[in-house]
């Protein structure tokens, strides 16, 4: 289950109750009744947070009358990551990997116990992977995921099949500073159909690459694991 707050407290009561709601939202829509369950909020107050969040944009009924993450959350997430100086910096080596894998390519960040994807180009291929800029995924599943948790192979890059979504495969390697610490993870993804089982060994050598152009482009003069 993902979760945009986890068990965090900041002694402002109404706002950590309003991001409970959020987080509980993030798996997907729920009734007032859910909320309730899912927050352990009082009935009257899940109500009327919520109702003022749906007011402000940020969350939205669907057509089964269920609360759900509104669309000013999605201008507020692009704002974010546009203005992160590593997004910025990233931007002409996520491109030179996409247009020469084909594939959709990723640069996410570690952000508690998830990871949060900064910039995002995708393929031109009709079939292909689709990651939102903003997106909150699990660290756990998923080369990306793996990464920032510290998971590198020999090579310099760490290669997943369908561990997060059917049918699809991904190859991601570190972006690391000069010390070696790991400050976010770019990748491609895309369809098993093309990627094909086994993906590392091809698409490796480009995502370490990458990996080492969006270090020097924003001056983190990081290295990669010894090949």
């Amino acid at each position: 289950m993902f979760r945009l707050v986890e068990h965090t407290i900041s002694g402002v009561g109404v706002i950590d109750k309003a991001a409970a709601i959020l987080s509980a939202l993030a798996d997907g829509p729920l009734s007032l009744a859910g909320l309730v369950s899912t927050t352990d909020l009082p009935r009257p107050t899940a109500h009327r947070l919520a109702s003022a969040l749906e007011t402000h944009g940020l969350l939205r009924r669907d057509s089964d009358g269920r609360f759900a993450l509104g669309v000013a959350l999605v201008a507020l997430g692009h704002a974010a990551t546009s203005g992160w100086p590593l997004a910025e910096a990233a931007h002409d080596a996520l491109s030179r990997l996409r247009d020469r894998s084909g594939e959709s390519a990723q640069l996410y960040v570690r952000q508690g116990e998830q990871r949060v994807c900064l910039a995002s180009l995708e393929s031109e291929h009709g079939l292909r992977t689709i990651v939102d800029t903003g997106a909150v995924l699990p660290l756990g599943l998923g080369s990306g995921g793996r990464v920032l948790l510290g998971e590198v192979g020999p090579d310099g890059w760490v290669a997943s099949v369908e561990e997060r979504e059917p049918g699809v495969a991904s190859v991601s390697a570190p972006v690391c500073d000069s010390t070696g610490r790991v400050v976010a993870a770019v990748g491609v993804s895309g369809p098993i159909q093309r990627l094909t089982d086994n993906p590392g060994p091809v698409f490796g050598p480009e995502v370490v690459a990458a990996a080492r152009a969006i270090a020097g482009a924003a001056g983190l003069h990081g290295h990669q694991h010894a090949t």
